[in-house]
């Protein structure tokens, strides 16, 4: 019998950690159906674009996640309307929004990075913006120099101050040309969010083209936006006067979906994931199928689950439409079951390998290149960063006490205690509900066995 506690009660609204563990009983398959709303990576920053508009905006399947609770507290804090119109359904008022200590802007940030991404709407609507240091999982540099690199381009000023960042727009924003040094998604969305109200029109080039920024794009041409994609990454923003309130439903959240699709090929399960789309997983489901997992595509979901043993794989992370990084730690759980050897390269963050020391303790084979590895059959360019895992299975795994270390490394240790033999104890769950609405709901929906303790 599960022991189960809320999954929203005691979440901290920083979206930090807390003190709850998981005492995992695994060694059985994970059957049933789970369901997946809006996606973290558009819910949280169709929010911020609600602070554009000059009428209210309607987000319909909004995670109930710490990463929204964070986001809706920031908005809140700078005067915000927010409600609750049903399950799922927020109401953003930003009629009367104003400017914000930075005390209390950094009290309700914790650990997000969403901060940032205030700073255009913000600069046009209130002249000046605060953000506090930041946060996040610590899974690699994830600067900020992209970000206020392109603001300054717009024409802000930017403070550098012992406790955040200050920045300011005396003479307004005006349309700019940026090239990103790289197609980051958060540096992409701070164009978006400042260039829709710039003077002017903005060139952006090699900018990330993920599904949430095209849905994030979409959200923006509702509330009057004029944005236009060119091939080779490119994206003209044309600036316009004012914006109007949206309602818009979020994209489904392919990295959650992907997550319960690696949890039933790493304990020989049969899991349904509602709200997933074919269109949004193709890189995935490619690889997938060649693990050697199997899957069904319905109107209301994919189902996943083996199609056999387990085959080695080499795997590649890159920016969308490659294999996403979100991707690789649930799955490299699954390839420790294996028949043979599997290389996973990571090219987006330097310190995402870090998770495996964990299941090197549970059992798996796992070495990790801490400077990649060079290969005649790489197709993604190698960065200075990146790393690599080979790993060899299949190796069984057995129980073990590990603590989460970041959101999906977190998902990927309860995934391999659910598929190890004997109990497991994993700590500091508080950081997987950053992007896993009722996770321990849903872990019960498909059968693990656990209890929860404070």
């Amino acid at each position: 019998m599960n022991t189960l506690l809320s999954d929203s009660a005691s979440t901290p609204a920083s979206g930090g950690s807390n003190g709850q563990t998981l005492r995992i009983r695994g060694g059985r398959p994970l059957r049933g159906r789970v369901e997946v709303k809006g996606a973290k990576n558009l819910a949280t920053k169709a929010m911020v674009a609600a602070l554009l508009g000059e009428t209210a905006s309607i987000l319909r399947d909004v995670p109930d996640i710490s990463d929204v609770h964070v986001v809706r507290s920031l908005l809140e804090v700078h005067g915000v309307r927010v409600e609750d119109l049903e399950d799922g359904v927020l109401r953003l008022d930003p009629s009367g929004a104003v400017s914000a200590h930075m005390e209390e802007i950094d009290a309700h940030a914790g650990a997000s990075r969403i901060p940032i991404l205030f700073c255009g709407p913000l600069l046009h609507l209130l002249g000046q913006a605060f953000i506090p240091d930041l946060g996040g999982c610590r899974i690699g540099d994830r600067p900020i120099d992209f970000h206020l690199d392109a603001l300054r381009s717009f024409g802000a000023i930017v403070d550098k101050l012992p406790s955040g960042i200050r920045l300011s727009a005396p003479d307004g924003l005006h349309g700019a040309n940026i090239e990103l040094p790289y197609p980051s998604v958060g540096a992409t969305e701070q164009v978006l969010l400042t260039a829709v109200r710039a003077k002017g029109t903005t060139e952006l080039r090699n900018a990330a083209i993920e599904p949430e920024i095209m849905d994030l794009i979409a959200v923006l041409q509702k509330m009057g936006a004029i944005i236009s994609y060119e091939p080779n990454r490119v994206i003209f923003i044309e600036g316009v006067e004012s914006l109007r309130g949206y309602d818009h439903r979020a994209i489904f959240d392919r990295n959650e979906a992907a997550s319960w699709a690696a949890a039933a090929l790493a304990t020989d399960g049969d899991i349904f994931v509602g709200g997933a789309k074919q269109q949004e997983m193709l890189t995935f489901l490619n690889v997938f199928r060649k693990v050697g997992g199997d899957f069904d595509i319905a109107e209301d979901g994919i189902r996943f689950r083996r199609g056999g043993p387990l085959k080695p794989v080499m795997v590649e992370t890159d920016v969308h439409p490659g294999f996403m990084t979100d991707w690789q730690q649930p799955l490299i759980v699954a390839l420790t079951q294996a028949e043979g050897e599997s290389v996973v390269h990571e090219t987006v963050y330097e310190n995402r390998l870090g998770f495996t020391r964990a299941l090197v303790q549970m059992g798996a084979d796992i070495v990790v290149h801490p400077d990649g590895i060079a290969s005649s059959d790489r197709r993604v360019p190698r960065r200075a960063l990146e790393q690599a895992a080979v790993i060899n299975g299949p190796t069984p795994l057995h129980g073990a006490d590990v603590v989460v270390p970041d959101l999906r490394g977190g998902y990927s240790y309860v995934i391999a205690a659910l598929a190890a033999e004997g109990e497991s104890t994993v700590r500091n769950i508080g950081i997987i509900r950053r992007g896993y609405e009722k996770f321990l709901e849903k872990l019960t929906d498909v059968g693990a066995d656990f209890d929860v303790t404070e």
